[in-house]
């Protein structure tokens, strides 16, 4: 209960902290208004839609879980779109190719460095197209591993040794990279590990509950530390 007054807390100081462009400052005006995550339907082929229920079953677990007040559903944005700056949370995922224009990638590196959170979360097939990618948005930047002591795997729930493993891809253990601007995070990506498979449906891929529990804490975790950085 002390941790969830707590957060309450945070919750409307950040919101009225945050930038004018971005839903912060909307949702600080409005208490009616919802937090919601954005899903980044991007160029290149990949399937941008896939992990049909995961991001509602999230939200679900933020509202359950903490004291934000999370909408039911995402919203889809492409990274030209003028309601970008709306959603503090951007999310993608897919199993193939993703790619920017020059144009996009200005307009996606303007909203994180203006206080946007971008999550990208590797889904298989994904890794070798995103890091490609990723060079287009920041190419004076590297992805960089957090430590385990980030404060991403902390500021709700524990994750001691950093991301869980949801779903078996490449082999070995899971990694959490990221791009930082002034010691925030950015731009988290979520490899080896299949966040969004875990928060889907339980019917979807059979995931045992102790693996759809791990996935949906994380999910938390980013939540929280996007909306308090």
């Amino acid at each position: 209960m002390g941790r969830r007054i707590a957060l309450l807390g945070l919750w409307l100081l950040v919101w009225a902290a945050w930038p004018a462009t971005h839903a912060h400052a909307q949702l600080a005006a409005s208490p009616d208004a919802e937090f919601r995550i954005a899903r980044l339907k991007y160029g290149g082929g990949g399937d941008w839609y896939s992990n049909r229920s995961s991001l509602p079953n999230l939200l679900r677990a933020v509202r359950e879980r903490t004291t934000i007040k999370a909408a039911e559903s995402e919203a889809v944005v492409s990274p030209l779109d003028p309601e970008l700056s709306s959603y503090p949370y951007l999310y993608a995922t897919g199993h193939g190719m993703i790619r920017f224009t020059q144009q996009e990638a200005a307009a996606l590196r303007r909203y994180m460095l203006s206080g946007g959170f971008f999550h990208v979360d590797d889904n298989f097939g994904m890794d070798p197209h995103f890091r490609q990618a990723v060079k287009t948005l920041f190419p004076d930047r590297d992805l960089v591993e957090l430590p385990y002591s980030h404060e991403v795997y902390h500021c709700f729930y524990q994750f001691p040794q950093g991301l869980p493993k949801i779903h078996e891809h490449y082999g070995g253990p899971p990694h959490g990279y990221g791009i930082l601007d002034q010691g925030r995070v950015v731009l988290f990506y979520s490899y080896n590990t299949d966040l969004g498979d875990g928060w889907e449906s339980p019917e979807v891929h059979n995931d045992p509950p102790d693996k759809r529990e791990a996935a949906l804490r994380m999910g938390v975790n980013l939540v929280v530390y996007a909306l308090s950085h």
